[in-house]
């Protein structure tokens, strides 16, 4: 077992991980903030240490499957005008992920000036962080509470059919972790394609990482 190649490994994409789970929840809590709730800034989640996003459990396990962090407590009534206002705290998150995935490539340039192996390993950390960024956007744009997209579309929808994919909020995980995994699973004994994140997930990514890298002038 190479030790070395294992922690470098780690590090190019671990390191990458971590920064887009934090600014993806400090947006959460700034927005919800400066929208009139401050219990996540009276909590200290308003920041960019790690340390306050990271979860003993999720940021361990669940980053190898879709990335995980403690999400930050909003108190949506709390909001000056929590219909339109939850919508603009639920886009904050993926919208920073956009934004870091644009950083990253516009970074990236730096590592061909770098020696060697400081730029081979920056390049690797940088390349990552946009691939990672994207696929939070993404994944968290899906229209199911309680993942950003399913508050943007309880904000969005007349409140009778809001009201009624609110209420999926309590059941979300279990559905969630039904789609991902048991439905491939499932479709994998019956020999049929259920992969959900193939379907929705890695298209717009894919296409999303064309773009940033040809705003970034990397293609």
């Amino acid at each position: 077992m190479d030790v070395s190649a294992i922690l470098y490994g780690a590090s190019i994409w671990v390191l990458p991980l971590l920064f887009a789970i934090t600014f993806y929840e400090a947006a959460h809590g700034y927005v919800a903030w400066r929208l009139g709730d401050d219990t996540t800034k009276n909590m200290g989640r308003v920041t960019f240490n790690p340390l306050r996003h990271i979860d003993r459990f999720g940021t361990v396990i669940l980053p190898v499957l879709f990335g995980y962090s403690k999400p930050v407590p909003v108190n949506f009534q709390r909001l000056k005008r929590p219909r339109r206002d939850m919508v603009w705290v639920a886009v904050a998150g993926p919208a920073t992920n956009i934004a870091l995935a644009l950083a990253s490539g516009f970074l990236f340039h730096l590592a061909g000036a770098m020696p060697a192996f400081v730029g081979e390993w920056l390049g690797h950390n940088l390349r990552n962080s946009i691939l990672i960024n994207l696929v939070l956007a993404v994944f968290n744009m899906f229209s199911l509470p309680p993942l950003d997209g399913g508050r943007v579309a309880v904000g969005l929808l007349p409140r009778n059919l809001a009201i009624r994919l609110a209420r999926l909020e309590r059941h979300g995980l279990m559905i969630l972790i039904g789609l991902l995994f048991v439905m491939p699973w499932v479709g994998q004994m019956l020999g049929v394609n259920l992969n959900l994140f193939a379907w929705f997930i890695l298209p717009p990514v894919e296409a999303l990482f064309d773009v940033v890298t040809l705003i970034a002038g990397l293609r």
